[in-house]
């Protein structure tokens, strides 16, 4: 199927690994120019060689997008390097774990500083350019945010607040002809899972295996997520085939949700 993403141009943040990474190849492979966002220059830099060897233009533009000039820089950047935006995928920043009782003050102010902030700022910066491209915005929040959890409440809080921005910002959207969407992953094999696995193992699960195979009973699933499944669900939504698409909110969790 033709995506019709050919020769458009994609920002993608968090692009130095798991599922950034994921969605950055992919696009390319989609024959889409993309802007690499994240803190890890070196990274980045190979993850352009790979783009580039597909035959598409790539810039990598290592920022911290905490900070909050970060987001014009950035997007002036690319914009500079490609000459258009076509589509800005938020998938940058980590929400720490933990319980109402435990979480201090600070961790909820980075919490949302370091994802739901960012993903604000991001998008309003993009704005202007995917209302002049009739672009589309995709963010990666996160299946915590359908459900209450106990050890994720501030992971939870953040991904349910997305949800709402992304409705938002899609009865804006209606009105300037930006697309905006976002997608909850479950359990996707990355760096935050294997370091999920390490606490189990330390608080007593006896190996890898085992630690896996107690998480997957737990969430009462088969396996866990690749990011190149999130990837490819990323340019679903973002195709031409998908144009109907306006304030959607999919799950890809491998059936952990199971609410409504």
């Amino acid at each position: 199927m033709d995506l019709g993403l050919s020769g458009r141009v994609a920002l993608v943040t968090g692009a130095s690994k798991g599922i950034g990474r994921a969605t950055a190849l992919l696009l390319a492979d989609e024959g889409m120019d993309v802007a690499l966002i994240a803190r890890s220059g070196g990274p980045l830099e190979a993850l352009k060689k790979e783009i580039e060897a597909k035959g598409r233009k790539a810039v990598a533009i290592p920022a911290d997008l905490a900070d909050p000039a970060a987001a014009q820089t950035t997007i002036d950047a690319a914009v500079k390097a490609l000459g258009r935006l076509d589509l800005l995928v938020n998938c940058a920043g980590a929400t720490k774990g933990g319980s109402f009782l435990t979480l201090s003050d600070a961790d909820w102010t980075d919490s949302f500083g370091l994802k739901f902030f960012t993903y604000v700022r991001m998008s309003k910066v993009a704005w202007p350019h995917l209302k002049a491209s009739r672009g589309g915005i995709v963010h990666i929040a996160g299946i915590a945010g359908r459900t209450g959890a106990s050890g994720f409440d501030a992971v939870g809080t953040v991904n349910s607040a997305l949800a709402l921005l992304t409705k938002a910002q899609a009865d804006r959207g209606v009105i300037d002809g930006v697309r905006v969407n976002a997608i909850h992953p479950g359990t996707i094999d990355t760096g935050r899972l294997t370091a999920r696995l390490d606490r189990m193992i330390a608080a007593g699960k006896p190996s890898k295996d085992e630690a896996l195979k107690a998480l997957l009973a737990d969430e009462k699933t088969e396996r866990v997520g690749r990011p190149e499944e999130v990837a490819a669900l990323v340019a679903m939504i973002a195709g031409a085939p998908a144009e109907f698409m306006q304030g959607a909110i999919i799950d890809i969790d491998g059936g952990k949700n199971r609410g409504l």
